[in-house]
């Protein structure tokens, strides 16, 4: 089975997942999909995340965090598709709700918050916004 957006599938596994209370989310696992799970940890938006090998595939687990009951991650949207990518440059990245959500960001230095990627002066692709 091949995926056109495997990082849509990954988001949109999050959302279904946190819509139904469950405790995890299993997905196929990537190198870029576990950067992106690394930022949402460091970000406080996941409890944790893992990489288990099953049947010779690897599978990324992620613990997804409530607080009393509602999801952390109120919403994760992604900007940039397959079909249409958007980049941008350092001073044109957006704050997501006056910075009290995050844009991860694809750049030559490696996958970043949009904070850090304004830190380094440095643009990419949008990926998605969390909040």
């Amino acid at each position: 089975m091949s995926l056109t957006d495997p990082i849509g599938d990954m988001i949109a596994r999050i959302k279904n997942a946190q819509m139904r209370n469950h405790k995890k989310v299993d997905l196929p696992s990537s190198n870029f999909k576990m950067k992106i799970a690394e930022i949402l940890k460091s970000e406080g938006f996941i409890i944790d995340f893992k990489v288990n090998l099953e049947n010779n595939k690897s599978i990324l687990s992620i613990n997804l965090k409530y607080h009393s009951g509602n999801p952390v991650i109120g919403t994760i949207e992604r900007i940039s598709k397959p079909g249409r990518r958007i980049f941008s440059r350092a001073e044109s990245l957006p704050k997501i709700n006056n910075g009290l959500g995050i844009a991860i960001i694809s750049t030559p230095k490696g996958v970043m918050t949009d904070v850090d990627a304004r830190k380094q002066k440095v643009g990419g692709e949008i990926i998605c916004k969390v909040f």
